[in-house]
């Protein structure tokens, strides 16, 4: 048994977070996510859409996903890795080399994003609908 961790936000949920979520899955047998609580992405200078709790229901509703746990602080992830006898962390590539620090412990993986979406600008997108 394989059992695969990554982290994110998550909000506006789209192919891209569905991709992802479904290359990080083939990695392993069980696919563990840590989504980002609205207060830390306010600690974080980052305004989420889509409160936790609905972003959480999206993620247990997808098929890839085998649990999903709060992500509070950056970092928690040592810790999550060690209690949830993770193998693999897997992130897109937009962190790469961000968690190397974690080798010791686990597999780190930076996986390619999908190319031509992202949250940010599907954000910016429906902004300027309404400009």
């Amino acid at each position: 048994m394989t059992t695969v961790i990554t982290y994110g936000t998550f909000d506006l949920f789209h192919l891209g977070h569905v991709r992802l979520l479904r290359r990080l899955s083939e990695l392993g047998n069980t696919l563990i996510v840590g989504c980002s609580t609205d207060e830390f992405n306010t600690r974080k200078g980052k305004a989420n859409v889509m409160p936790y709790r609905h972003r959480v229901e999206i993620l247990e509703s997808c098929r890839y996903v085998s649990k999903v746990i709060p992500e509070e602080s950056w970092d928690q992830k040592r810790g999550d890795i060690l209690r949830e006898k993770a193998d693999i962390f897997g992130i897109g590539a937009d962190w790469e080399g961000k968690f190397d620090d974690l080798a010791d412990i686990c597999k780190v993986v930076y996986l390619p994003r999908t190319e031509g979406i992202s949250t940010t600008e599907l954000r910016s997108s429906v902004l300027s609908m309404y400009q």
